[in-house]
């Protein structure tokens, strides 16, 4: 049975073995009827023309986990974010962990989807928010709702100001011999709080794992929100990522994007700026090798005038790796002074690496700044040699200027513990020590 049938099949199980009111029960099965006409994306769709999911879906994926798995800290330790102290959502398998977690209601609400989309006392914001700004013509976004069950749930009220990051870490354990996961998250962040969150994707196998992830991101009036996403999985994992962020006036919203790893990594991240004076940032550095693909897709449309968004995407790839950036930039006519940015720099460390960029910019106003620039080469020869001259060896000289080259994106990264985590997988990545701390 081909994946497209076996979970069209699945779903009237799924949606007899839950307990959800009726509106949420709407909301899943016309997800799965859009689903089953559009089924999986492909290559014929200019969106996807760089990127197939034909190896991945050919896999017989078990749609889900039959059992849960309680694993050890000691033996995941080193995936948590080390020397600093966090709110931790974690998931195993698709099933939430409470031991290695930590939530919270204090005054806050930092917990898990299941609850929040069957309790009545969380009904008032999922009917505000759940499923308000994905896009329902996304064939993965429909699966994803068609299927949502698990994921995180966070609610930050009104000028709260969280002193810890969350962590949110979706663990693969191989309990089956090919699993598929589909995490739904909901942020909300009431105006004037703030956050701070990191989220991530790891498998403990070396079995095929497909994670078909949608996060929605809501950031009322004066809100600050900072989210990394750390993507350095392993080479038989794939992930494709679906973010959808609304902000309202005077928000400030950045997402910082590092993907090292997996099989197939697509991040689609949407912005959409529903009021003036808003700030929507995004950053991302990319380091792959061997035959792995990471394809970015962004988005984001200024619909109101006197808003900004800045793009700043560094690719650096060897062996027979590909990269893809497509980042699109849409100005409606009454967003006056708009001003956006968007910059891709891509470095081929071998010749049979690829990158594919593709800025785009739709402008329909006429008092803007507007730019977008993109460069492919390789590594500086002259600097190469200058290094060269004064003793450094070949292999380090290569990863001090590929390491600059994606320092100014690191500096954007305000959690100092979290910046050294990702030096010290840009350190592994490029097989050396850099021998500095940041």
């Amino acid at each position: 049975m081909q994946l497209t049938e076996k979970l069209i099949s699945s779903f009237l199980a799924f949606e007899l073995d839950i307990d959800i009111h009726s509106d949420i029960h709407n909301i899943r099965t016309n997800a799965i009827k859009k689903f089953e006409e559009l089924g999986f994306p492909n290559k014929k769709l200019e969106n996807w023309k760089y990127t197939s999911l034909n190896r991945i879906i050919k896999e017989d994926y078990t749609v889900f986990s039959k059992k849960k798995n309680v694993i050890d800290f000691k033996k995941v330790k080193d995936y948590f974010i080390d020397n600093i102290e966090t709110h931790k959502l974690i998931f195993v398998d698709g099933f939430f962990d409470p031991f290695l977690s930590q939530t919270s209601h204090d005054g806050l609400d930092i917990c898990i989807m299941s609850a929040a989309l069957s309790k009545p006392k969380y009904a008032k914001i999922i009917e505000k928010y759940f499923n308000k700004s994905a896009n329902l013509e996304d064939s993965l976004t429909c699966l994803n709702t068609a299927f949502s069950k698990e994921g995180a749930y966070v609610h930050i009220p009104k000028n709260t100001v969280l002193e810890k990051p969350i962590e949110i870490i979706h663990f693969a354990t191989g309990n089956e011999a090919a699993l598929m996961l589909q995490p739904r998250n909901l942020v909300v962040v009431e105006q004037g709080a703030e956050v701070e969150i990191i989220e991530s994707h790891q498998s403990l196998t070396v079995n095929p794992i497909f994670t078909n992830s949608v996060t929605e991101i809501f950031a009322e009036k004066n809100a600050n929100i900072d989210y990394y996403k750390i993507q350095n999985d392993v080479v038989t994992s794939s992930l494709v990522d679906n973010t959808y962020i609304s902000q309202k006036r005077n928000s400030d919203v950045k997402v910082h994007t590092f993907s090292f790893g997996g099989k197939l990594t697509r991040n689609n991240l949407n912005f959409f700026q529903k009021d003036s004076s808003i700030n929507s940032t995004m950053n991302g550095v990319t380091i792959i090798d061997y035959d792995q693909l990471v394809d970015h897709h962004t988005l984001v449309h200024h619909a109101n005038p006197n808003c900004e968004s800045h793009q700043d995407y560094k690719g650096i790839y060897s062996g027979k790796s590909t990269g893809v950036f497509n980042g699109k930039i849409i100005v409606d006519k009454i967003a006056q002074k708009t001003n956006a940015f968007q910059q891709n720099n891509n470095i081929l460390l071998d010749n049979k690496s690829t990158i594919n960029s593709k800025p785009q910019l739709e402008i329909f106003a006429d008092d803007v700044k507007c730019s977008h620039g993109c460069t492919i080469g390789q590594l500086d020869q002259d600097a190469l040699f200058y290094l060269r001259a004064r003793g450094i060896p070949k292999k380090e000289a290569k990863a001090l200027l590929t390491y600059a080259f994606a320092n100014n994106v690191l500096e954007s990264v305000k959690i100092p513990e979290l910046k050294i985590r990702v030096k010290n997988i840009i350190a592994k990545k490029l097989g050396v020590s850099l021998g500095f701390d940041l």
